[in-house]
């Protein structure tokens, strides 16, 4: 019987080495048949694809240019980032070189004719702005036409933009479970028009994380209301597009919420946008302006280091203008950007009304020290024996503070200086 099924197993074996032995020929043919297949894509279009279509190229990323100085003095704590304007008020005779850097990238999306919303925190201090379309290297400089930096929202007009606009829906209607697609540029040009699928998970979430800078530079934190989707928004998505399956632009997606909190529990999911209805002002602000013929930059503050002097009435005091562009506290919101007095004049005007050193001017006579000649303007425009307002913000311990831990409370003071003539060199 053994005997027996050993034969049968040999004959089987021997069958199926004839059925395998076929030629190269039929064996490619086999090959093929196997390789060579198609997909029918009308198959598997679906309301995402043809709404993903119509809006993906018109997300565009955003590039934030910013200029750095840089100096052998090291970026220490007094010269931030190595600008060399240190608590003195001066450069001093430093020899440095501005540089401009891209410091930034996120992305934005196509809401009228050459002009581009994203979010505030995305253009935030940027010398140059410039877009780039999905697939195009080439990059078009923009100006920021408008803004609101409490709401984190920004609009940009770039002439010659030829890309379509995106229709804009009603956030209000938004429904809890409803798809939610996302479109952005994570990692700068790695990823770009990364399209994620989420749901919306939430409505009019109170988020307590929006930092705003009032007039004068110093940053507080407010609360906005924002929906949550659990579609992945990553760094670089801020600024794009949330849109529901009509191709709709419901929202701005501007942050997101991952990892070990406080209390060490686990998050992951939770992304947060911007209701397409609270940009809707700024959007209006923006297209106003543009059809009126004004496509001026919507702000230009910038900070030099001068000293106050002349014949003419003066306050008596020696400092730099600092802003966040040369100066770390003012770029870190801790410090409102003005003039940074340096020294005060004994018997001077500002010494007499109670102006100390290390006191930031932020404001003279009701115009906003975004200059030294707006001080001067105000100076010019009184004359010995004038009483002039002047506004300062005092940060406690700033004179020797080596680290922002060092540094305590922080308050605005009115001073009436009386203007009168002294003797003073300077």
């Amino acid at each position: 019987m053994k005997k027996i099924l050993a034969i049968a197993l040999i004959i089987a074996l021997a069958v199926g080495c004839v059925a395998l032995a076929v030629t190269n020929e039929e064996a490619e043919q086999i090959a093929s048949s196997v390789t060579q297949t198609t997909t029918d894509k009308a198959l598997s279009a679906n309301a995402y694809t043809e709404t993903i279509s119509r809006v993906q190229n018109s997300v565009l990323g955003v590039n934030n240019y910013q200029e750095y100085r840089y100096n052998s003095y090291g970026n220490g704590f007094g010269y931030g980032f190595g600008f060399g304007y240190g608590y003195g008020g001066g450069n001093r005779g430093r020899s440095d070189e501005a540089v401009e850097q891209l410091a930034a990238t996120g992305s934005g999306v196509v809401v009228y004719k050459e002009l581009v919303l994203t979010n505030y925190h995305v253009v935030e201090n940027a010398k140059r702005l410039s877009v780039s379309a999905f697939g195009d290297e080439e990059e078009l400089d923009g100006t920021l036409l408008a803004y609101d930096e409490a709401q984190d929202l920004a609009v940009i007009y770039v002439p010659g933009l030829e890309v379509e606009a995106v229709p804009l829906g009603d956030s209000d209607q938004l429904q809890v479970g409803e798809w939610a697609i996302c479109i952005g540029n994570p990692l700068m040009d790695e990823l770009s028009s990364t399209v994620t699928l989420g749901i919306i998970s939430g409505l009019n979430r109170a988020i307590s994380s929006t930092t705003v800078t009032d007039k004068y530079g110093l940053k507080t934190k407010i609360t906005n209301t924002m929906i949550q989707t659990d579609a992945a928004i990553n760094s670089g998505n801020s600024g794009g597009g949330l849109f529901n399956v009509q191709g709709q632009l419901m929202g701005i997606p501007s942050r997101k919420y991952s990892g070990a909190t406080s209390n060490n529990t686990y998050i992951e999911g939770i992304g947060l946008a911007i209701p397409i209805n609270t940009a809707k002002p700024v959007i209006s602000e923006a297209i106003v302006k543009l059809l009126n013929g004004d496509n001026s930059k919507a702000d230009d503050i910038s900070g030099s280091t001068q000293t106050v002097s002349g014949d003419k009435p003066m306050l008596g005091v020696t400092g730099s203008m600092v802003s966040t562009g040369n100066y770390y506290l003012v770029y870190a919101g801790l410090l409102p950007g003005g003039m940074l007095i340096s020294e005060v004049s004994g018997g001077s005007p500002a010494a007499l009304a109670g102006i100390k050193p290390y006191d930031v001017i932020v404001e003279v006579d009701g115009q906003i020290a975004t200059s030294l000649s707006v001080i001067r303007a105000a100076l010019d425009a009184h004359a010995f024996g004038d009483t002039i307002n002047v506004k300062v913000y005092r940060l406690e311990g700033l004179e020797n503070a080596e680290t922002t831990d060092d540094l305590g409370e922080g308050e605005y003071l009115d001073f009436e200086v009386t203007l009168f003539d002294f003797d003073n060199e300077t």
